[in-house]
């Protein structure tokens, strides 16, 4: 069994969210639901009783619900959750209209503002005016390549008290990448600032904008935001206004929420495009929001005027969520720019600052500071975070140890994962139960998580596929320009009829934790043995002289030999002592199969826009195949040390 790390208090557990949830349930139904397992059973057992409950307890608001929660409950996909209710997903966002802070920002060292919420719902009153006057209504398209600031949430809930769908990417994505994506759903308007700030650069985006626009012919206007200066020239760019000319003449007043179906289009959201274009998913309004609802309240503990923070950029799904927090009346933390900018304390030095009660980043962050050996526990108070979730891949046991020791002790550690394609998450964390080192906490509630094995059986304390077999609100509501489905269905549906297969590699353990071992299709399999990348990667990045590291399999003599490439601190080459002394570590804590038959040294490891490592795009280079969409990369130009490397010759 693993090792116990932190445990919650009583009188935590008893002013969670999540225990005032459980009493509420027993009130109603009149039962009995002891402990978190039995709250989780009676969700899965009871899935229309339980989404109801969150509706209710999260005081959605709504012009109906209507009277069916459930149609087709045995379909996936093809199940339909509250099919006759009516609502506006930015009218349950805008709740708040007091003068306390919705939205508290940070550019780097560059900007800082505050928005409170009566002056959030005043900018979106007069964009939203702005929006209809310019002809958008339910169904168009409003594209956003912007940072993560005020304005971005200002003009998605805008477009979606109109019934638009919104999509954004992040201002560092280039133009091939933005056209792959935004040119398939063919926008109206666009939505761009004027440039952003990165690692203490200004980086101009209106020669990059001016491309987008000739390329993507549907885009009938390009709305620019001020943020690294206040003037600009718009000549070379078709259809161009600065903000604050496009709202022009429009006061701020009651806003009329459009009343639209539960599964209206909200948001279409890409996956990350490493193996061809982009895959467009499209997510309902009242799924998105009755997930949000019950992952921030209930299994991050969100209370109103808490402030919550995810270091995202608006081209990853985490974005979404963060802002969602809206929902359950937090006042939400923004950044944008390096989190090492000017050094690895920014993050901590603004939990500090603004009092921060949620703190996300991805594991991926969390190895760096402590690769740079710093310890925030030692100089900063961080009295406030209750919270600490990390996504993005797999957070190994070592990190479990870190942040314990040396970021903060007495808070809930969320290792939480779920993806772009359910715009939520399977494995969460929860204020009411342990934390045991490597392990994800919980599944989330309502959500019937399986881990199945080669044959489609349950099983336990064994490695295998994470599914889910019962319809949950947040699946996508399909894939655009899929009209039969038959993309949606492919990319879930195929290997497990009429149960979702999320394409992770895990395991479910005794105390009902989850462990996740990396990507599937990225697992290894020397001899016929399957290994999962994250199992090697916990071992190499232990030891001090690695930065970082990537994995595949290599196709060699009718048989798959594992091949390791490192990235080592500055200054160090790869010798025969040192991969010697990485193979015995993967030896010793590991399996003799697990040992990599080839070590190999590169200066860069490649990664999407939200940080994640391309192992499949890196097998493809290995083998001398194209990869069909560099564009998708962060440092797309990492690939080319991978290819012909003479090393994987012999």
């Amino acid at each position: 069994m693993a090792e116990l790390l932190w445990q919650p208090k009583p009188e935590q557990i008893e002013q969670a969210n999540l225990t005032r949830f459980r009493h509420f349930v027993n009130q109603k139904h009149g039962i009995e639901l002891a402990d978190y397992p039995a709250l989780y059973q009676w969700s899965i057992d009871q899935p229309e009783a339980f989404w109801c409950a969150v509706w209710e307890e999260g005081g959605v608001i709504a012009e109906t619900r209507g009277e069916t929660v459930l149609k087709d409950g045995n379909k996936m996909p093809g199940a339909r959750w509250f099919p006759q209710a009516r609502l506006n997903f930015a009218q349950n966002l805008l709740r708040r209209r007091d003068d306390s802070d919705a939205l508290i920002f940070r550019g780097e060292d560059k900007v800082q503002r505050r928005v409170s919420h009566r002056e959030l719902y005043n900018h979106v009153s007069r964009v939203a005016q702005a929006l209809k006057a310019a002809g958008i209504g339910p169904g168009d398209r409003i594209a956003a390549y912007l940072p993560n600031m005020p304005e971005t949430i200002i003009v998605m809930l805008a477009a979606s008290s109109l019934g638009a769908i919104w999509s954004s990417c992040s201002p560092d994505f280039g133009v091939n990448g933005v056209v792959d994506r935004f040119g398939q759903i063919e926008p109206k308007l666009l939505f761009v600032a004027d440039g952003y700030y990165y690692n203490g650069k200004t980086h101009d985006s209106l020669e990059k904008i001016a491309e987008i626009r000739r390329r993507i012919p549907s885009i009938e206007r390009v709305v620019v935001i001020p943020y690294t200066r206040d003037t600009f020239a718009l000549d070379a760019i078709d259809g161009a206004l600065p903000l604050g000319q496009f709202i022009d003449g429009y006061a701020a007043q009651e806003i009329s929420f459009e009343q639209l179906p539960f599964d209206h289009p909200l948001y279409i959201m890409f996956s990350s495009g490493t193996t061809g274009v982009p895959k467009c998913i499209v997510h309902g309004a009242g799924g998105t929001l009755l997930q949000h609802l019950k992952e921030h309240r209930l299994h991050t503990d969100v209370k109103p005027g808490d402030r919550t923070f995810f270091f995202t950029t608006c081209g990853w799904m985490m974005w979404n969520w963060l802002v969602s927090g809206l929902a359950a009346e937090a006042t939400l933390l923004l950044y944008d720019g390096s989190p090492f900018y000017p050094d690895g304390n920014v993050l901590f030095d603004y939990a500090d600052a603004e009092k921060m009660t949620q703190f996300g980043t991805s594991a991926k962050f969390i190895d760096a500071i402590n690769k740079a050996g710093l310890k925030p526990r030692q100089t900063h108070d961080l009295a406030s975070v209750r919270t600490l979730c990390s996504t993005g891949s797999p957070l190994v046991p070592e990190a479990f140890d870190f942040v314990y020791e040396n970021i903060k002790q007495d808070m809930c550690l969320s290792s939480i994962s779920g993806g772009t394609d359910i715009i939520s998450c399977f494995a969460l964390g929860n204020p009411v139960l342990p934390v045991y080192r490597g392990e994800l906490q919980t599944r989330g509630l309502g959500m019937q998580v399986e881990v199945w094995n080669d044959d489609g059986k349950p099983v336990r304390g064994e490695k295998g596929e994470l599914v889910c077999t019962n319809p949950f609100p947040s699946m996508p509501i399909g894939f655009w320009n899929d009209p039969d489905g038959e993309k949606y269905h492919s990319a879930y549906f195929d290997r497990f009829p009429n149960v979702w297969c999320h394409g992770d590699y895990v395991e479910l353990t005794a105390q009902d934790g989850i462990i996740i071992y990396g990507r599937s299709d990225a697992v290894l399999n020397p001899g016929g043995v399957r290994i999962g990348t994250a199992e090697i990667y916990r071992q190499v990045e232990q030891l001090d002289e690695v930065v970082e590291s990537l994995v595949i399999g290599q196709e060699w003599e009718g048989d798959v030999r594992v091949v390791l490439f490192v990235r080592l601190r500055d200054g160090l080459t790869l010798d025969d002592a040192l991969i010697d002394k990485i193979r015995k570590q993967i030896r010793a804590n590991t399996t003799p199969r697990h040992v990599p038959a080839r070590v190999v040294q590169v200066s860069d490891i490649p990664r999407t826009k939200s940080g994640k490592i391309v192992e499949l795009a890196v097998r493809e280079v290995v083998h001398g195949r194209p990869v069909k969409n560099k564009e998708a990369l962060a440092n797309s130009e990492a690939l080319e040390q991978f290819a012909n490397r003479r090393e994987l010759l012999s």
